[in-house]
């Protein structure tokens, strides 16, 4: 099954993938050289500690490839949903009770970082607002109970 990713979020886990192949992988190839030319290799700290890394960085290499390989690259530019809160949409959102705004982007799992305010189309929040227009209101199950949000503006910019 094929993921739903933005363009954006694509071009980053190329650059991850490629920072991973041709800078971090050489570097740690080289640490572990190294690491062998001090001697020993059971007492070794440093050469089992760049051994580490090394898998952390070939499994970062392969998780990246398999998920880039199955992306379903969407171009939230070309999108043209007018009000109406889609795939890639940035949505402005007001609570309810305290006016309290909140932007978020609504993107693919695999780009999802709450603290840029990117979050998963499968999040109870985006499944809330999927199909909602700009001026509705919407109810949203948090962990600290129901919130009620109003939608304030949606856009698309990719």
């Amino acid at each position: 099954m094929q993921a739903p990713i933005t363009s954006k979020g694509a071009q980053r886990l190329r650059a991850e993938l490629e920072e991973l192949k041709s800078v971090q992988r050489p570097a740690v190839i080289n640490a572990i050289a190294e690491a062998r030319a001090h001697g020993d290799l059971k007492e070794n700290a440093e050469y089992h500690a760049a051994r580490e890394q090394q898998g952390f960085i070939e499994g970062r290499i392969k998780q990246l490839e398999a998920e880039l390989s199955h992306a379903q690259v969407i171009d939230i530019a070309s999108l043209n949903a007018g009000s109406k809160i889609v795939f890639g949409a940035t949505v402005d959102l007001a609570d309810a009770d305290t006016d309290e705004e909140r932007t978020y982007q609504i993107v693919g799992d695999l780009e999802a970082d709450i603290k840029k305010g990117l979050i998963a189309i499968s999040s109870p929040v985006a499944r809330a607002l999927i199909g909602r227009h700009e001026g509705d209101s919407v109810s949203i199950d948090a962990p600290g109970g129901t919130r009620e949000y109003d939608i304030i503006a949606v856009r698309y910019v990719g």
